[in-house]
Formats: structure tokens, C-alpha cells, sequence
């Protein structure tokens, strides 16, 4: 054993070698150049949207019991957390590894030569074996396992991020459709009371026939598109159902008017990004695991050290066959250096340094992604909000357009087209003033879930358990 000093003198001088060392963010990332300027962004910027909890969020009820089921019954965040529950079993396997591994083996046998008196021999040892982690590969499989479970936590989230803004964007569409379908109800009731009008004045000759056909075919196009929106309204909900993992029921709902958008965003400062968005905590530590892969393949050149021995009883000491038997005592010291791999580890090695910069390449990417769409989010935010704002004074002069048209109709000073193309400008506006505001719920939606979309919720956690 004179070798041991010379080995722990050996592992003192490599603790500050590459495969000793915890990972550590690289510098020269682009993260505080993920924002632009923008008037939507709060002076304070001390909390993010993406921190807030989902409950702050959305305060229509109904879609927080939506949004509560789904968290509870959805098949893909309980998969998401089945995955973790896997990573935690490989990472407590990986903090094991450090103990011995203790065998209990009894073996017994009879032996009979020329027919003679049978020989019964027994032995009931109990092994050990224990492998001393000198140079690192035990203590780099640990933190690998450590880095996949913080990614496999950050996929989760991505996950629940992804179901919980899908559920809201659909609560909104189908909010939209409700709107459409009454806004479509009250335009089919005016023109079918204006056909019946146009009847009346057909036969006293007031109108020509074609306008009358004309008059139809319009009503007979908004009694199509109206079909079409009570298609896609049950589709809507067919597809809230499906993300609640649940078969079709009526999904309970308020009305678009209750749906509000915060008044004053903040998206914190762009390093906030990093601590709370799945995506990038995800290509970190995949980042964080390739660096401790390529440790333990450093860790491959070296000499591995293990120390075995057994205790035990038994009955066969050397030749010789005593009842009652003895105790028997070994113990054994094992070094194995590596010298001819066939070019193994060198190409492991190699394929471990390609896969840490692959890692650093998706990291940068993925923070790349996070700005755009975070700009993209904000952006769509103040261009909705000011359409928004523009369709809706559109409607109130259409509205007025319109009353002055049926006054002048009716006293045969408007032509027909004149009234006709008014009414259709109207409804196209009221049908755009409720796609504004929705998408500018939405969009609110995207910047939340582009921002992080808050932490992991620990009843979604239970539920999967």
C-alpha cells in the first residue's frame, strides 16, 4: 500500500485541474442588450411579469378554475413531472455511488470421490467493494445528474408556461367568437327585417327588384358566416377540453367586456430572464451537464482506485474440512490505469468537447430567442392597443354614418349601395374592434410566457405524485 500516500498527494495537486472545478457561466453573453427600448416597460424595474404568479395574472374566475383543472389533469405536465421524479431517482443513484457496495453471497457444496463419503462445504461471506473517487468521476457524474434534474425541473415549467398560456388564449378566443356570434346575430336581424321591408316596397314600386336579390344574397352570406363561427366556437371549446384532459362539456365563461389589460408592464432587467425563463435555465444546464460530461472524461485517463474484502464464515479452510467451521478474513486493494483503449477515450473525450460547445452554441441561441420574442410581445402590445384604439372610433363614426344613411334611404335621397356599403364597414369595424382587444390579450399572454410564465406551481407537483 505505499502507493496510496503517493496517490492522495497526487489527487491534492490535481484539485485545482479542470475536472475538480464547478461550472460556471461563460462570459461574453449577450444579456443585457435582450431588450429594446420600449414606452410599454415600467421605470421599476424590480419585478417582471414573467415572476408573477398566474393567479395575479388572469383574475377572470372562470378562467383560473380553467387554468387550476388543467394544472391538475393535463397528460403532458404529468408526464413533464414524471421525468423529473426519474431524474431525482438518477441523481440520489449518482450521490450512492460514493458509499461501498456490500454483496452477501452464502454458497455451499457436496462433493463425493470413488464413491466415497460425501464432503459438505459451506461458506456465507458478506463482499465488499469500494471505489475511492480520487480523480473526480464519481463527484462529475453527481453534478451531471444535479444539472439534469435542474433541466428536467425547467422543462416542466416550460410545460406548465405553455399550458397555462395555450388555456388562456383559447378562454380569449372563444370569448372573441361569443362576441362575433352576437354582433352576427343583431346584423341578421337587420337585414332580415330589411328584406322584409324591400318586399313591401317592391310591390309599390319603391325599389327595383335586383336591389332585393341584393339584399338577400347579403343576408343569405352573414347566415353562412354565422354557421362558420358556431363551427369554430364548439371547436374552441372541443380544444380547452383537450387541454384539461377531459372529454367535451360546455365551458363556463364571463364575457370579453370583464377581460382587462395591465395598465403599466414591467419586464424586469434583462438578467432576470435568465432565473426565471424555462427554456434558458433548460439550455443552461444542458450546457452545465456537458461540462461535467466532459470532466468525467477527463477523469477516464487517470487510475481508479477500489478497496474490496469479505468476512464470513465457512467450513473449508485450505484442504481441509472442520465442523464447526471458522471466520475467514480478505481484504484487497485494486488499481487500474488505463494504458491502450484502442483510441476509446481520446474519441470520447473529443465527442464530449464537441457536445459542450453544441450546448454553449443552443445557450446563446436560446437567449437570442428570448429577447426577439420578448420585444415582439411588447411591440404587439402598444400596436394592438393603439388599433385598438383607432377601430373603436372608426365604429362610433360608422355608427353614426350608418343611422344618417337609413334616414336618407328611406326618404329616397341615399341610394341603396350607399346604405349597403356603410352597414358592411360597420360590422367589419365592431368585428375588428373585438379582434383588437383580444389580440392584445394575447399578446399579454405571449409576453408573460416570454418572460417565464411564473414558477412551477407545487400543486402541480402533487397532482403528478
Amino acid at each position: 500500500m505505499k502507493f496510496l500516500p503517493i496517490l492522495a498527494m497526487l489527487s491534492l495537486g490535481l484539485t485545482g485541474c479542470s475536472i475538480y472545478k464547478n461550472y460556471s457561466r461563460p462570459e461574453g453573453l449577450p444579456v443585457e442588450q435582450l431588450y429594446n427600448d420600449s414606452t410599454m416597460m415600467s421605470a421599476d424595474t424590480l419585478t417582471s411579469l414573467g415572476a408573477l404568479p398566474w393567479q395575479d395574472l388572469f383574475a377572470d374566475r372562470c378562467l383560473q378554475a380553467l387554468i387550476s383543472e388543467g394544472l391538475q389533469s393535463n397528460t403532458d405536465l404529468r408526464i413533464a413531472m414524471l421525468r423529473i421524479d426519474e431524474a431525482k431517482a438518477g441523481l440520489t443513484a449518482a450521490k450512492l455511488a460514493y458509499l461501498p457496495s456490500l454483496t452477501f453471497s452464502p454458497n455451499g457444496a457436496i462433493t463425493s470421490v470413488d464413491g466415497n463419503k460425501a464432503t459438505k462445504t459451506y461458506e456465507i461471506p458478506v463482499s465488499l467493494s469500494w471505489e475511492i473517487d480520487l480523480f473526480g468521476k464519481l463527484r462529475n457524474a453527481k453534478k451531471e445528474q444535479q444539472a439534469l434534474l435542474l433541466q428536467q425541473t425547467a422543462y416542466a415549467q416550460a410545460v406548465q408556461s405553455e399550458l397555462i398560456a395555450s388555456i388562456a388564449n383559447s378562454y380569449y378566443s372563444l370569448l372573441m367568437l361569443d362576441d362575433q356570434i352576437e354582433i352576427s346575430n343583431g346584423t341578421i336581424d337587420i337585414w332580415r327585417e330589411q328584406v322584409r321591408t324591400m318586399e313591401l316596397q317592391l310591390k309599390v314600386g319603391d325599389v327595383r327588384e335586383n336591389a332585393l336579390s341584393q339584399a338577400k344574397a347579403n343576408l343569405n352570406g352573414l347566415l353562412a358566416t354565422h354557421n362558420t363561427l358556431l363551427r369554430q366556437q364548439r371547436e374552441t371549446e372541443n380544444s380547452i377540453c383537450t387541454l384539461l384532459g377531459v372529454t367535451y362539456h360546455p365551458v363556463e365563461r364571463t364575457s370579453l367586456a370583464n377581460q382587462s389589460v395591465p395598465g403599466q408592464i414591467s419586464v424586469g432587467v434583462p438578467m432576470r430572464l435568465l432565473s426565471c425563463r424555462p427554456d434558458v435555465v433548460s439550455a443552461e444546464m444542458a450546457l452545465a451537464a456537458a461540462y461535467y460530461s466532459t470532466n468525467r472524461s477527463r477523469a477516464a485517463f487517470y487510475p481508479s482506485l477500489t478497496i474490496g474484502g469479505s468476512a464470513g464464515w465457512t467450513n473449508a479452510l485450505g484442504q481441509a474440512v472442520s465442523n464447526p467451521g471458522g471466520w475467514i478474513l480478505s481484504a484487497l486493494g485494486s488499481l487500474t490505469q488505463p494504458i491502450f483503449q484502442r483510441g476509446q477515450l481520446i474519441s470520447n473525450l473529443r465527442i464530449s468537447k464537441d457536445e459542450e460547445q453544441i450546448a454553449l452554441l443552443n445557450y446563446k441561441q436560446t437567449l437570442l430567442n428570448a429577447g426577439q420574442e420578448v420585444n415582439d410581445a411588447l411591440f404587439a402590445i402598444e400596436s394592438h392597443g393603439n388599433n385598438l384604439s383607432f377601430h373603436s372610433q372608426q365604429c362610433e363614426a360608422l355608427e353614426k354614418t350608418v343611422k344618417s344613411n337609413e334616414l336618407l334611404f328611406r326618404t329616397n335621397n341615399a341610394t341603396y349601395l350607399e346604405l349597403l356599403s356603410s352597414r358592411q364597414d360597420l360590422l367589419n369595424s365592431r368585428l375588428n374592434v373585438v379582434a383588437d382587444k383580444v389580440s392584445q390579450l394575447q399578446s399579454v399572454v405571449a409576453l408573460y410566457k416570454a418572460l417565464g410564465g411564473g414558477a412551477l406551481s407545487a400543486d402541480t407537483a402533487d397532482a403528478a405524485e
